[in-house]
């Protein structure tokens, strides 16, 4: 188990709103984590950047379109004590990094949480030139200058600063790739101990990890190789490593991936949800074709919410008076959460109502004077095409029919901002803001102005219901259907991300419109799915009320989706999840790489080189299928013959197996063993399948030889494969 701790890099954290360096969900999701952290009493040690004018102000104009304010961050006002951190003289620690040619000065900021501290880095000090003291000033800047300048002061300026500090992380962990960078410092300190390159690498790789969040590659940071030359050229030599070498660790389509970087210089990667963790390996197959998307070393941890940041006062009340004591500490315990099916449901549904109405008056929404306040249907998220808020807006006349019956009123609150450069994001929310001006919508469309969390919390403590349509599987996870849930507030979105997992057909609705890669049709398919889940069961069942006026059956489904989604999808099992299955595992690795003056590590970087170098001359000569005959009722056994060259390769040093497919997109093997040599370096290899799931002649069967070392993180850790 890690002794000195985490150290977690991430270009943004939401702590909370009076500390404004967050734009979005990677940011409260990093917030949350180190919050969890700090509840558990996980040494962790944040790293990110203080962006002394943050993430913008967002105002919307008369005419709809958003316009963006860059106000100064006022520490002042920050429920968090944010000190800057001093050295025992009380003198500013200072660090230094070269960024194209010019040594760029940070001092460091500190936000302490309980166990965890989270340090700051800024380049507004007095050495920088007047440029220089503005490259932190905003979070994720259109200008690729200031951003891979951000990312050097964050990757290589945090490795710095924690060595300045005398904290030695057992782990790495990189929260999406913009801190990837932290590899080539790793690597150059250890270079100017006299360790080798290879060596420093497989060193540095052993105790990193990387968590990726994006399912699209147009979301991953990309760098011209003239960039990289002009901004880290200096680093090559200080590594000990050719310019062809080090760029081959980000090398992508001729440019430089800060994803592939992070991939490369990590023992573990991993996705935010089950199905993103599938999506992420479609993705990286594209990087290596010759290993079958099964077969990508890429795990799952699906992202959580930090219960106390994002329940209600007076749903946090009900709890303590239901629930087992110390319930906010073992939120991860699904009998801890059984307790809420005993709360009366009365008591439940006026807490709901006691949100609901503070949500209301903080968001100064005008809702339609009909007696009891109408249904409401909450949508706030980042405004990006792919997540599709005007969906529900496909069919006008038929939204108002839905929205405007008098008996049952509904309205639609939207929040949310769009990057200052998505113009289409933009634009969809001038779309709204017109649509709410219309006559039949008035009242019944609303949105809400600058999305921060405290705005957030209002929302997803006290809407009805949580509307989550993006396109699938573009939501790698998504965490604020999450806050919603533990709120009591019902789940509608599209089978995408965590939904896909915590959806129990009881606990919310699903629009599980089947993709069939036209967005027009698929637009269609859902935006009906939606109309008709409103106009059959979401409207009908919320207006449905006892002699209690009381809507019993959708009381009984909010804690159903409580007690069914808040003990998986919090920060404490997440963090939990990544203790046992990422840190601790990386840890020891890191440990034992280290040992005896990197005796492991080097003798891993030796092997690769070795095994680079030869496996050229590798090849599967021939395959056979042999003795094949029926078994049980739809099963076959079948023997499998190859003659494989390897060269100077040891057979002991490649593992050989026939794959084929299950007919289920998924593949099966066979291990094949060396059953003669015929010559130097060439073998015969046999095995058996006792129990082949398809007829063989359908399983597209191949044999494939891999290079194998009890110290790789993975079998498929060198990416390299040969198929006969």
């Amino acid at each position: 188990m890690p002794n000195r701790g985490v150290a977690y890099f991430s270009a943004e954290f939401g702590l909370d709103e009076s500390l404004p360096i967050y734009s979005g969900g990677l940011g409260i999701l990093a917030g949350d984590h180190i919050k969890a952290a700090a509840d558990l009493n996980i040494p962790l040690t944040g790293v990110g950047i203080f962006y002394k004018r943050g993430y913008f102000q967002q105002h919307i104009s008369e005419s709809g379109w958003q316009q963006q304010l860059y106000p100064e961050v006022d520490l002042a006002a920050s429920i968090y004590p944010v000190q800057l951190v001093k050295d025992t003289e009380e003198r500013p620690i200072i660090i230094a990094v070269e960024i194209a040619g010019r040594q760029v000065y940070a001092s460091a900021w500190r936000v302490e949480l309980g166990s965890v501290t989270l340090y700051l880095l800024s380049t507004d000090v007095e050495a920088n030139s007047d440029a220089d003291r503005h490259l932190t000033d905003t979070l994720y800047p259109s200008n690729q200058d200031v951003r891979i300048s951000q990312e050097m002061i964050l990757g290589i300026g945090g490795v710095k600063l924690l060595a300045a500090l005398g904290i030695q992380p057992d782990v790495w962990h990189m929260n999406e790739g913009h801190s990837a960078f932290l590899a080539f410092e790793r690597i150059r300190m250890l270079s100017a101990e006299g360790v080798p390159f290879e060596t420093a690498l497989e060193a540095a790789k052993a105790n990193a990890v990387f968590t990726t969040h994006t399912p699209v590659p147009a979301g991953h940071d990309v760098f011209s190789i003239e960039m990289i030359d002009r901004y880290i050229g200096h680093y090559y030599w200080q590594m000990g490593a050719s310019r062809e070498r080090v760029l081959s660790l980000g090398e992508l389509e001729g440019a430089f991936n800060m994803t592939r970087l992070a991939v490369r210089t990590s023992s573990k990667v991993n996705g935010v949800s089950k199905l993103h963790g599938e999506v992420t390996r479609e993705l990286f197959h594209r990087w290596m074709p010759h290993i079958p998307i099964q077969d990508i070393p890429v795990d799952s941890v699906t992202n959580g919410v930090h219960a106390g940041t994002w329940l209600a006062e007076g749903i946090k009340q009900l709890y303590d008076t239901h629930l087992a004591s110390g319930w906010a500490v073992r939120t991860q315990e699904t009998q801890v959460w059984d307790a809420v099916r005993d709360i009366p449901a009365d008591e439940l549904w006026e807490m709901h109502q006691r949100a609901k109405s503070e949500m209301v008056r903080a968001l100064g929404l005008n809702l339609p004077s009909l007696g009891e306040a109408p249904l409401v249907i909450g949508f706030a998220r980042r405004f990006a095409t792919y997540k599709r808020a005007l969906l529900i807006f496909s069919d006008l006349e038929r939204l108002a029919r839905i929205l405007g019956d008098p008996q049952r009123p509904v309205c639609l609150v939207f929040a949310g901002k769009a990057h200052p450069a998505d113009e289409p994001g933009k634009d969809m929310i001038r779309r709204i803001v017109e649509l709410s001006r219309e006559e039949r919508f008035k009242g019944r469309v609303h949105i809400v102005e600058n999305y921060t969390m405290n705005k957030a919390k209002k929302l997803v403590q006290g809407v009805d219901v949580w509307l989550n349509t993006p396109v699938k599987p573009m939501e790698a996870s998504g965490t604020s259907g999450q806050k919603a849930a533990m709120n009591g507030v019902l789940n509608c979105s599209v089978l995408d991300g965590w939904w896909v997992e915590g959806y129990n057909r009881r606990n919310g609705w699903a629009i599980d419109g089947v993709t069939n890669g036209d967005p027009g049709c698929q637009a269609q398919q859902d935006s009906e799915t939606l109309y008709r889940l409103l106009e059959e069961e979401i409207i009908p069942l919320y207006y449905q009320r006892d002699e209690r006026e009381i809507p019993a059956e959708w009381v009984d489904m909010m804690k159903e989706s409580i007690c069914s989604l808040t003990p998986v999808y919090n920060t404490h099992r997440m963090v939990s999840d990544y203790w046992h299955q990422v840190y601790a595992p990386a840890a020891a690795r890191g440990s034992r790489f280290a040992a005896d003056n990197f005796e492991i590590a080097s003798r891993v970087s030796a092997y690769k080189q070795f095994i680079r170098a030869n496996w050229p001359s590798v090849q599967v000569r021939s395959v056979e299928i042999l003795g094949e005959h029926s078994g049980r009722i739809g099963l076959n056994k079948s023997t499998f013959r190859a003659e494989i060259a390897l060269g100077t390769i040891w057979h002991k040093d490649v593992h050989v197996e026939a794959v084929g497919s299950d007919g289920r997109l998924g593949i099966w093997k066979a291990k094949l063993e060396p059953v003669q040599q015929l010559a130097a370096g060439t073998y015969v290899y046999e095995g058996v399948m006792a129990d082949v799931p398809i007829d063989i002649r359908e399983a597209n069967v191949n044999v494939r030889v891999t290079p194998i070392s009890p110290d790789f993180a993975n079998e498929f850790e060198m990416e390299l494969a040969v198929w006969g």
